[in-house]
């Protein structure tokens, strides 16, 4: 959070309840209230950001950690299966199956995902064209 709490809150001795006060004082205290207010809400809005990086930090390092063991008991899957497959067929060629088992695997998802990939927003810009040829008809 912040090291100085102390900025947050209201300076009691700023505020005079002076009913006497003229508008342009009145005003003025306005003014200088409305500016420690904004002030405030910047200093709240960066606390909160720099709480929410660091949470953010502490996710990402976990999934990275997460992956890299995932992808260790994977290898030791692939191994095993290898390693089973060496019980029917001879052990270079059980290795070989396998890694082109996981290959066509692998492949087949990549070419899945950059399939999924097309971020370009072909309805909208389609709209757009129609919207901008209309606009043009309407011209003289």
């Amino acid at each position: 959070m912040l090291s100085d709490e102390s900025r947050l809150e209201p300076d009691a001795a700023a505020v005079e309840p002076n009913p006497d006060r003229s508008v342009a004082t009145l005003l003025s205290d306005l003014a200088t209230e409305a500016g420690m207010l904004v002030r405030q809400e910047v200093a709240l809005f960066r606390a909160e950001i720099n709480e929410k990086l660091a949470r953010l930090g502490q996710g990402v390092g976990a999934l990275a950690a997460g992956g890299l063991i995932a992808f260790s008991g994977w290898l030791a899957v692939l191994a095993a299966a290898v390693l089973g497959l060496s019980q029917i067929v001879a052990p270079w060629l059980a290795a070989l199956i396998v890694g082109l088992v996981v290959l066509v695997l692998g492949a087949g998802l990549v070419l899945f995902g950059k399939n999924r990939l097309d971020l370009v927003p072909r309805r909208s810009l389609g709209s757009l064209r129609e919207e901008k040829a209309w606009i043009r008809d309407q011209l003289p």
